[in-house]
């Protein structure tokens, strides 16, 4: 039995991607390797203390990178359901929005946010992919601004438009599993694994139902904003004495990666092509991503907002990345050189990435779980199949 997909991934992959997998890896024969590995480690709501970085996020927090920078990190509101993080950029005439989140009501919240920051109206909204937890909260910055541009490469655009027809029912179908979860959590109270609910276990069950009501709300009522602006390469918005640079320097989780780099902060925004504690390495182009990611590299930042996860002060993750991509690409290559009938279960078991995941993942359990799915499976069976393409 194939590993679990992220429940985003569920509901954005319902159509066969056109990456470098074989016609059988439809959404559909996925469920979700980020619940397995958080709900293994956090329980069902995550009561657990969290390390410095975790996979799930039980708070919101926002940082400034720069006088008129913010970086929002949401909280997560189950595991497996989660958010990716919004930048906000302001300029002397307008504001620049980088992912506008998975749920409407966080989305809101952020906009509530801006309006204490700034008068200023959100002019430019950016998603640096198509994935759903990345580009949920599109319709309330529309609602918000009617004037918004919403910006993404071409590619984007289009597997929005693909997927954008599927997404309530499965939204709605999930959540509603979701909320017959937690009721008979509170009615046994019991967590699925059978342990006892504690009393703080039970007032989170209790808030996490309230919002899941939100949530099948949303579905009920989900309306598609696409992008109105594409590009290929590369646009630059000036927001008034302030230069967005928008950017696509090839493939990598998807096939329009977009990414933002503020020249004059030394700031790099980079959606999902660089994700903290742990790649998301669920779907993409391994060889072009390593590229991707070393074009990138050769920016001149100093400090780097991920899809997910805490922000970065130097670049030493994504060269931590770089290199564990090479070795897993290399790896696979190897063995598929000195035996091209190789199969897949022999391929992974050949695998060496102890190092990578000691340094990435170090002792926290949840995401030494979730590298062995998103690395030691996912990205494994991307490199498989892309040299099996060649």
């Amino acid at each position: 039995m194939k590993p679990q997909k992220p429940l985003w991934f569920i509901l954005v992959l319902f159509f066969v991607v056109p990456s470098v997998k074989g016609p059988s890896f439809s959404a559909g024969t996925w469920r979700s390797a980020y619940v397995e590995a958080t709900r293994a480690h956090f329980g069902t709501i995550a009561a657990a203390p969290l390390p410095a970085d975790s996979l799930f996020s039980r708070e919101r927090h926002v940082i400034k990178l720069a006088e008129g920078v913010y970086e929002i990190r949401h909280e997560d509101p189950f595991p497996g359901w989660v958010h990716g993080n919004t930048t906000v950029i302001i300029g002397t005439k307008e504001v620049f929005v980088v992912d506008s989140c998975q749920l409407s009501t966080s989305a809101r919240g952020d906009i509530a946010q801006i309006r204490q920051w700034t008068s200023k109206p959100v002019r430019y909204l950016l998603n640096t992919h198509w994935h759903l937890d990345h580009t949920g909260g599109n319709k309330d910055y529309m609602d918000e601004y009617p004037s918004l541009t919403i910006i993404a490469h071409t590619e984007t655009r289009k597997m929005m438009d693909a997927t954008s027809m599927s997404l309530p029912s499965l939204m709605l179908k999930e959540a509603t599993a979701t909320q017959a979860r937690l009721q008979k959590n509170i009615e046994t109270g019991k967590s699925p694994d059978g342990k006892p609910l504690t009393e703080r276990d039970k007032a989170e069950t209790v808030q996490k139902l309230a919002l899941i009501g939100a949530i099948i709300d949303q579905a009920k009522g989900f309306a598609y904003r696409g992008p109105t602006l594409i590009f290929d390469r590369e646009l630059i918005v000036d927001l008034g004495n302030r230069e967005v640079h928008i950017k696509h320097l090839g493939r990598g989780n998807t096939a329009g990666d977009a990414f933002v780099y503020l020249p004059k902060e030394k700031i790099l925004i980079t959606g999902d092509l660089l994700d903290h504690p742990v790649p998301y390495a669920f779907d993409g182009y391994p060889s072009e991503w390593i590229q991707t990611l070393e074009r990138m590299a050769q920016l001149d930042a100093e400090t780097i907002v991920p899809g997910h996860g805490e922000v970065l002060h130097d670049k030493t993750f994504l060269y931590q990345v770089i290199d564990l991509m090479k070795s897993v690409v290399a790896q696979v290559n190897k063995q598929l050189n000195l035996n091209y009938e190789a199969t897949l279960d022999e391929v992974k078991k050949s695998l060496d990435v102890k190092s990578f995941r000691q340094a990435i993942a170090g002792d926290d359990k949840a995401n030494a779980g979730f590298f062995d799915n998103s690395i030691g499976s996912s990205f494994v069976e991307l490199a498989y199949y892309e040299a099996k393409q060649r």
